[in-house]
């Protein structure tokens, strides 16, 4: 038996932490916020290792995990389908996820307030000293502390989060809020809207107390949006004349820039989801980042999930990606013992998977990168095929494999 240090207590410290659990290993999850975790409401889309990783890590299936939907489809901007493509997919939602994870590992395993501080290594042990003066050692330290890790600012400070140049505009409106109109034709489905040189997004998820039943879930959307400069200043500073540069809480949220937001969907989006965004109580925005770690494995430490890589949510593989760098790790340590061997056997397996996953997200977010420059209007973009955008959004890249369908679609 093992143990070892998860730096970080959302989803993929979770999905390590009850992996090495059940593997036999002693696990201590650090996670440096005092109370629990806030999601947000934001919507996840799964994938079949996100299934498997989810009952190797203790779940006994996926039954009331989320909302199925069978097809995707873009509305143009009077609210006509403009293509669809049949593609049944399970979405589901990070508070949901957060939920089982966390109730399948013992509580005494994971620890509230405790900010990592520092690192230290030796031969045989590898140390996390954290800011409110207490330590924990182990044999190995997995650091999934998100996309500005401290304990990558430690191992690798050269490794920086790079703003791709446009934000995410994000929220969930209650289902039985919504007009019938928009009910039947965006609710049960993957939603797109494409203005020129934007795009949003929606899809049905479990609503209050994680329920899927009908009349009872939300539907959550993102809105790409171009922002630089002083419009990005703005964006991030709330009505008290803060900036918040790393990102600005939803309620921080200048009351001026989502009534701008509400506006400009009016001008820009399908009626469908000017309704959604309108009966969205608190919408809130995150700038979208990306990061790349050319190095994983630093002696007895390792960095994973979010911490290593960052991709844009285009290809919504975000708590996918982490849940399998968990199940890489945990399969490395079984079969190279829990040591420095391991760590750069999962290096080898994952570094390039993280690399092509952040790759494919920015060939996806290419369109939106060129807007939001100083004095450049998004409507002078040109528009988009909307079948090639359906096609592309349902592509998993992954090496040795090539392209292939995320899901396939009914014969």
């Amino acid at each position: 038996m093992a143990r070892i240090i998860i730096v970080g207590g959302s989803l993929g410290g979770l999905f390590a932490a009850n992996l090495l659990l059940r593997a036999g290993h002693e696990v201590a999850v650090l996670e440096k916020s005092p109370s629990a975790l806030d999601g947000r409401g934001a919507g996840i889309v799964t994938h079949p290792s996100l299934l498997r990783a989810l009952r190797a890590a203790g779940a006994a299936s996926a039954e009331n995990l989320g909302v199925e939907v069978a097809s995707r489809r873009v509305l143009d901007p009077g609210g006509a389908v403009a293509a669809s493509l049949p593609l049944p997919q399970l979405l589901t939602s990070w508070a949901r996820l957060y939920q089982i994870l966390l109730e399948l590992l013992p509580s005494p395993c994971y620890h509230r307030g405790k900010e990592v501080t520092a690192l230290l290594q030796s031969a045989g042990a590898v140390s996390a000293r954290c800011g409110d003066g207490t330590g924990f050692e182990g044999d190995l330290l997995l650091a999934s502390d998100g996309l500005r890790s401290t304990v990558r600012a430690q191992l690798a400070p050269h490794v920086q989060p790079f703003y791709a140049g446009y934000v995410a505009w994000r929220g969930v409106c209650d289902e039985a809020a919504l007009s019938e109109d928009t009910h039947a034709s965006l609710f049960e489905h993957f939603g797109f809207c494409l203005p020129p040189g934007e795009q949003i997004l929606g899809y049905p998820v479990a609503g209050a107390g994680n329920s899927s039943r009908r009349g009872e879930r939300r539907y959550n959307f993102v809105w790409y949006r171009g922002a630089r400069g002083k419009v990005l200043e703005e964006l991030l500073t709330d009505s008290g004349g803060m900036h918040h540069p790393g990102g600005i809480p939803p309620n921080r949220i200048a009351e001026v820039n989502i009534l701008r937001m509400r506006a400009d969907a009016r001008r820009l989006l399908a009626p469908q989801f000017v309704e959604v965004l309108e009966k969205t109580p608190q919408p809130f925005l995150q700038p979208i980042c990306d990061v790349a770690s050319e190095q994983l494995a630093f002696g007895r430490a390792a960095l994973m999930g979010d911490a290593a890589f960052v991709a844009r949510p285009h290809v919504g593989m975000g708590v996918t990606k982490a849940a399998e760098d968990a199940l890489s790790v945990c399969e490395c340590i079984e079969r190279h013992g829990a040591g420095p061997e391991a760590l750069l056997a999962y290096h080898e397996a994952r570094q390039p998977v993280g690399l092509l996953i952040v790759e494919r997200a920015r060939e996806l977010g290419a369109y939106m990168q060129a807007q939001g420059q100083p004095g450049q209007s998004a409507p002078a973009a040109p528009g988009r095929d909307a079948r090639r955008v359906l096609e592309d959004t349902a592509i998993d890249f992954r090496p040795g494999r090539g392209a292939r369908r995320i899901h396939p679609a009914p014969a």
